[in-house]
């Protein structure tokens, strides 16, 4: 039977009085904008969250972009254990296509769509500090070689306060996960882990990973096998078993920071069905998985 629209805005009514004047942080994926539409209706979301007094953050990836920008410029994509490879030349790129693009237009759609959206980055107000990733070491053929993956970062310290600042006065702040290191050196950090640092930082009420996948899936090739709810404790079992793999380790991982440190659920929906994040956050039975500390969470606040 079709739920009447009353139904469906009174269903939305505890949990709008239990997020208001709560911060979330939503990090949407380089796979998560593939295209214009997508986009719009995401950011039409993250604005609606905003008028009905809930405090949301941005994180943006931009991966896909970057490889892309990169061929145009004659420039091989490089991965070393799921992570870019980031010379010099490479880092400029990043810094170019996350900083002065996907911000930016991101911004530009926030006011379109009625929201006040400011950009910002890990060297604005220092915001994310961090140290670049040790050199990693790998054995060829019995030999032992050490890979230099270049301005990879990690993180060391987030510092909220610029965020804050923009929040009480009614901004949507959107974060390229670009860091600084001690001598002002820009540091590329995967948006995954950063998402969840800031959002830990905050002590958000939920943090939203949006991918282009229905949360996890026991067996990816079968859509039925959807989990809907993950705790901190079966994370490592289940990327050992191989359920976790991929680009969803660092979702997980970033998620499983944000709950350790206070933030009380994680979710990891589909940011390609329209208005997903909507129907995660204001109904019961949501659409993705959510990660909790609790192995038997009593609701989906």
């Amino acid at each position: 039977m079709e739920l009447k629209r009353e139904n469906v805005l009174i269903e939305a009514l505890p949990y709008m009085q239990e997020f208001y004047n709560s911060i979330m942080v939503i990090k949407v994926g380089g796979n998560a904008m593939v295209s214009s539409q997508i986009m719009e209706d995401i950011i039409k979301d993250v604005v609606l969250l905003r008028y009905v007094g809930i405090k949301p953050v941005i994180v943006h990836g931009g991966g896909p972009e970057i490889t892309e920008k990169m061929e145009r410029m004659g420039k091989k994509a490089e991965f070393f254990q799921g992570l870019r490879i980031t010379d010099d030349e490479t880092m400029e790129i990043a810094r170019m296509v996350l900083v002065g693009n996907i911000n930016t237009k991101i911004v530009s759609l926030i006011g379109v769509c009625g929201g006040k959206g400011i950009g910002l980055n890990g060297h604005d107000g220092r915001m994310i500090l961090g140290h670049k990733q040790a050199v990693k070491k790998v054995v060829v053929d019995g030999i032992e070689t050490e890979v230099d993956i270049g301005w990879v970062g990690e993180c060391e310290v987030i510092n909220p306060d610029i965020l804050h600042i923009v929040l009480e006065n009614g901004y949507i702040p959107v974060i390229s996960p670009i860091a600084v290191d001690a001598k002002g050196n820009a540091l590329n950090i995967n948006a995954d882990i950063v998402a969840g640092d800031i959002a830990a930082a905050l002590h958000a009420k939920k943090l939203i990973l949006m991918t282009d996948v229905s949360g996890l899936l026991r067996n990816i090739n079968d859509p039925d096998s959807h989990i809907s709810r993950v705790t901190l404790d079966e994370i490592d079992h289940l990327i050992a078993e191989g359920v976790i793999q991929g680009g969803m380790i660092p979702k997980l991982k970033g998620a499983a920071v944000a709950v350790k440190n206070g933030v009380e659920r994680a979710h990891i929906i589909n940011g390609s069905v329209s208005h997903s994040m909507l129907l995660e956050l204001f109904t019961d039975q949501g659409i993705g998985t959510m990660v909790c500390s609790l192995e038997k969470p009593k609701d989906r606040l």
